[in-house]
């Protein structure tokens, strides 16, 4: 039977492991089945769920992915990657090039959290974890592409969208197009402190 937030639990901040990856891919479509239709069509939430709702790997293998776990089950996930893939997409590319953190912003990627569990916290929390992590890397920068449920939860943590300020479209491969946000933040922000 699967926990509910109702339940009181306690999440748990961690690493996401190779094991998790089964729970993580399906967390990551749940999700997107469950929140994406507030913001997109049907047509849309069904392409996001194969397209968008995409575990890569590299970012578990890379140690930059968290998962908030209950009771053993997964509940929201998230990270920050030091490679120059700008956000979960199947169409996004396979970019392993590192980022140079002088230069280049750490990217913020993979960002899903399951219905029952949404406005408690818990991307704020993943947020924070990825911010420490790259701030210890030496990046001063961070980047992402938000699809449209993303907005309020980065532009509450202090992200702004990249000028020009309109949605950016997001061709995926069955030819269905979202709108997506691209947005960008300082590691350190005045209310961070």
């Amino acid at each position: 039977m699967a926990t509910t937030a109702d339940q009181r639990s306690v999440p748990v901040l961690r690493l996401a492991t190779a094991a998790d990856a089964d729970a993580v891919a399906e967390l990551m479509r749940v999700s997107t089945l469950e929140l994406f239709p507030a913001y997109y069509d049907e047509q849309q939430t069904a392409s996001a769920a194969v397209h968008i709702a995409v575990l890569d790997l590299a970012l578990i293998d890379d140690g930059t992915y968290y998962v908030h776990e209950v009771d053993g089950e997964i509940v929201a996930c998230g990270g920050w990657s030091r490679r120059n893939k700008l956000f979960n997409a199947t169409t996004a590319g396979d970019n392993s090039r590192l980022l140079d953190p002088a230069t280049e912003p750490a990217r913020i990627r993979a960002m899903f959290v399951r219905a029952d569990w949404t406005r408690r916290g818990l991307g704020r929390a993943i947020l924070i974890a990825c911010v420490d992590a790259a701030r210890a890397e030496g990046f001063t920068q961070l980047a992402l592409m938000a699809t449209l449920p993303g907005v309020p939860l980065y532009k509450s943590f202090g992200f702004t969208e990249v000028e020009p300020v309109e949605p950016v479209d997001l061709p995926m491969p069955d030819g269905v197009v979202l709108g997506g946000v691209a947005m960008e933040r300082p590691i350190s922000l005045p209310q961070d402190r």
